[in-house]
């Protein structure tokens, strides 16, 4: 049997069993060069797209710094599909390339099937490259993370918000109660708690609105605060009023 015939088919029998292929010690096992080894993953990633009942590929793991095999036998997104949430995405303008970029990456890598992924790929490279990032040019996306949290475990936070038309930072201790977003940015919805530190703080008995990009520092404090902001919420619907005064 042909040596590259009979690599490829180990190959290819060892990654059906669970391991994973990095180039590097393949190459040293079978005494040829990474390039031979990287032609050899190529040719199995073929036949895996070509065969018209396989829904498995061979794919690169980042983690494990080699490559894996992959089933994709539960339903993935269509090429429509990932394109149109990747133009989304792009549209909405919310965020800057740095944190946009690896996100429409991460969803391509992971929605796409490997015989699909160039021409999607290529079509989201257009979208890239004419793709305008908000005029702020903050990254935020851990923020929107740790906010969630507090969100979720009802949390106090403390914050310093600088305002739209006033030079100053104002300082804020609020009940945080959701995030949303609107035409190119995010909003936290929170009610303002009185405290000691901040006796002249009118607490209102309405939401207030604050832009993320504008919280220029914040604190989650251990304090929680009751579950009656969510059911007042909830009760009120639609007649909920908000105070963009934050904003």
């Amino acid at each position: 049997m042909d040596k590259k015939v009979e690599r490829m088919l180990d190959l290819y029998n060892r990654v059906l069993g669970g391991e994973v292929l990095v180039k590097k010690k393949e190459a040293a096992r079978y005494g040829v060069n990474k390039r031979s080894i990287q032609r050899d993953i190529e040719d199995i990633r073929t036949y895996l797209a070509n065969a018209s009942e396989s829904e498995r590929e061979l794919a690169y793991d980042r983690k494990k710094r080699g490559y894996v095999l992959v089933d994709h036998s539960r339903e993935n997104l269509s090429n429509s599909e990932i394109l149109t949430v990747c133009k989304i995405l792009l549209e909405s303008r919310s965020l800057v390339k740095e944190e946009m970029y690896p996100i429409i990456d991460k969803l391509l890598q992971c929605c796409v099937p490997y015989g699909n992924y160039k021409k999607v790929a290529n079509l989201i490279g257009n979208e890239k490259f004419h793709y305008l990032e908000p005029h702020h040019g903050k990254k935020f996306v851990d923020t929107m993370w740790d906010i969630s949290s507090a969100v979720y475990e009802h949390r106090l936070m403390r914050i310093r918000y600088q305002k739209l038309k006033a030079p100053d930072k104002v300082m804020r201790l609020i009940q945080p109660v959701g995030i949303m977003f609107s035409e190119y940015y995010f909003y936290l919805c929170a009610y303002i708690s009185v405290s000691e530190e901040m006796p002249d703080v009118p607490k209102r008995p309405f939401p207030t609105i604050y832009r993320i990009d504008r919280i220029a520092e914040f604190e989650i404090l251990a304090e929680v605060y009751g579950s009656g902001v969510d059911m007042w919420l909830r009760g009120q619907g639609d007649l909920v009023e908000m105070d963009l005064g934050g904003v």
